[in-house]
């Protein structure tokens, strides 16, 4: 049986591996799959070019559009506005395909509202570790000090939201954790693909979210005693 296109969200913290592993669904599955390009306004990293990456705003345009209603959903983020377009989803849906949004868990709240189940699959990523992510945000090389302490404190409110998420599913049908990326895009694939598939609602993945938060907020706070202790 041939699925409707629906909206598959992937949510993490930064450096979770979302938008590596919607890469990699839009390269195995190109037909199956197509991305819709979020409009942020934060400056292109090295690398990035515009209309592929992100669409690089103003902040006033970018505002500008939110107040004409253009964004499905849309949030700040360590202090730029990052976004999904309406017009980007309906372009992709239209097409027949299903629309890959790689987002923050605010947005995956927003977009759960305007596309219940079964027309969105929402999915939270999280690396294998603490410091797997916090190695993760490092090796970008785009962050001071004082950025990756407030990227990582975001890091603690999202997969605590996650946790209490997982108990009654109200945003994330499944938790996916991003230690192999083979095997975290094709977990990802049989969720899209199966959507009657047993949800995630272990213990075990209940108690890895609760460990992830601790490690997470210790990793934080020694973060933090280093940046006071430089200052």
């Amino acid at each position: 049986m041939t699925l409707p296109p629906r909206v598959v969200v992937l949510a993490a913290p930064s450096g979770g591996g979302k938008t590596t592993i919607a890469r990699e669904l839009l390269h195995r599955r190109p037909d199956t799959f197509g991305y819709s390009v979020s409009a942020t306004t934060r400056k292109p990293r090295p690398g990035e070019r515009e209309g592929e990456a992100y669409h690089f705003l103003t902040r006033a345009e970018f505002q500008r559009r939110v107040e004409a209603g253009e964004f499905l959903e849309w949030a700040e983020y360590a202090g730029e506005l990052y976004g999904t377009l309406k017009s980007e989803v309906e372009r992709v849906l239209a097409s027949g395909q299903h629309v890959v949004l790689d987002i923050e868990v605010k947005g995956a709240r927003q977009v759960r509202a305007v596309y219940p189940r079964p027309a969105s699959v929402s999915i939270f990523i999280i690396p294998p570790s603490a410091d797997a992510l916090i190695e993760r945000l490092r090796k970008r090389r785009t962050e001071s000090h004082r950025e990756l302490r407030e990227r990582l404190a975001i890091a603690v409110r999202e997969v605590r939201t996650a946790e209490e998420d997982v108990k009654s599913a109200i945003v994330f049908d499944h938790i996916v954790v991003n230690d192999d990326l083979d095997v975290a895009v094709k977990g990802v694939l049989g969720i899209v693909e199966d959507p009657d598939r047993v949800k995630h609602r272990t213990i075990e993945t209940i108690h890895l979210l609760a460990d992830f938060v601790r490690k997470l907020e210790h990793e934080a706070y020694q973060l933090g005693q280093s940046v006071k202790g430089s200052t």
